[in-house]
């Protein structure tokens, strides 16, 4: 984590600051996705830091998604969006971001019953408490 941030941390804190994200988030969505590497490559196709699809980077304006700081900024980017499109609830985003928007709808609405997006959005929950210390929960309006 520690090389993560001294090598990206200015990107992900830019990234952050043009999103409305938390840097904590963006930096537990890295480790998760790619364990900070910008060359890594899925079996599924998912590419960068923060593994996007190349049809969803293209859609990003993602030029490289293995480029650190265009990669962290479109996943920032599609991260925001999902955040945005779920009300702000972190653990839909999250769920969203893993397993895709349309499988979140189809779930009702809730994390779909994937043991992979199960697990990924606790490991990411648990990684953001621990990185800021505080509770990880979605936002909630008054």
């Amino acid at each position: 984590m520690a090389d993560t941030v001294r090598v990206h941390g200015r990107a992900i804190e830019a990234a952050a600051r043009e999103t409305g994200l938390e840097p904590e988030l963006v930096l537990a969505v890295i480790l998760q996705e790619s364990g900070g590497n910008a060359r890594a490559v899925s079996p599924r196709g998912a590419r960068g830091l923060m593994q996007l699809m190349p049809a969803t980077a293209r859609e990003l304006g993602v030029r490289d998604p293995h480029d650190p700081q265009d990669g962290i900024r479109g996943g920032a980017r599609y991260l925001a969006q999902m955040r945005e499109r779920y009300d702000g609830d972190l653990t839909l985003a999250l769920a969203a971001y893993n397993a895709g928007p349309g499988n979140v709808d189809r779930a009702g609405g809730n994390v779909p019953p994937f043991r992979e997006t199960q697990q990924y959005v606790a490991r990411i929950t648990d990684m953001l408490h621990r990185l800021t210390g505080a509770a990880a929960a979605p936002r909630e309006d008054s």
